[in-house]
């Protein structure tokens, strides 16, 4: 994104689109990059049109780029395109990258199509990115889905459900949480301080004192940080 503001890009767009345009249907990959990657000085309206032209690039690199552009670039097509690139597209990165950028939109109705990503897709790299896209929507109907990836064998995917019943203030979910305290991978733990850290209760706050001591530094860092916020909204609530 940049820090333009909106006028400003504007006021861009006669003198750079058409170049823009023109250098996304160069013969060289890295051309192509390059203008992709200018369009986050474009509006989203202007940048959603450059976009589609590469979504069907024949570099997958290039094509993931433009997904998350999608995310990032948020219109009211990019919705539908990003549905239809997640149940559709045969690469799985591609798929995977439309989940996330589902994310990014935080726009409610794509639950269901996260939803059925992850219970359907057979790719983990896939069903991690609609986990993590579930508690990008924060909405609590993603519970069920969330509590049974923590029973996967992927620790990805433990870890993005943990992340993501945080996210969507799941505290029914703590005691099962709190089975990860003494994971031996400890990015687990680190999710779970931080998780824990949004789901204030006396018990999840004995656990992370518990976690301000672990042997990771992160973990214990986490656990500190999201210890002292919890108490700094107690003390302003």
């Amino acid at each position: 994104m940049s820090d333009l503001p909106a006028e400003q890009l504007r006021q861009r767009e006669p003198a750079e689109i058409a170049s823009v345009a023109t250098q996304l249907e160069s013969p060289d990959l890295r051309d192509r990059m390059v203008a992709l990657a200018s369009l986050r000085d474009f509006p989203a309206d202007v940048a959603l049109p450059l976009i589609k032209k590469v979504l069907n690039d024949e570099s997958l690199q290039l094509r993931s780029m433009a997904v998350f552009a999608l995310g990032v670039k948020a219109t009211p097509e990019s919705y539908p395109i990003l549905i239809e690139i997640l149940a559709n597209d045969p690469d799985y990165g591609i798929r995977a990258d439309a989940a996330g950028a589902l994310g990014y939109l935080e726009d409610i109705r794509a639950f269901e199509a996260l939803v059925r990503a992850f219970y359907e897709d057979t790719d983990w790299l896939v069903r991690f990115s609609a986990a993590v896209s579930l508690g990008n929507l924060k909405d609590p109907r993603a519970f069920d889905v969330l509590m049974q990836a923590l029973d996967s064998k992927e620790v990805v995917l433990q870890q993005a459900a943990i992340a993501a019943l945080g996210e969507i203030k799941a505290v029914a979910a703590i005691d099962r949480l709190l089975l990860f305290i003494e994971s031996e991978d400890w990015l687990v733990r680190q999710r779970l301080a931080e998780s824990l850290g949004q789901l204030p209760t006396p018990k999840s706050i004995s656990a992370l004192k518990y976690l301000t001591k672990d042997s990771q530094p992160n973990v214990a860092a986490a656990a500190t940080i999201w210890l002292q916020r919890i108490s700094d909204s107690q003390a302003s609530g």
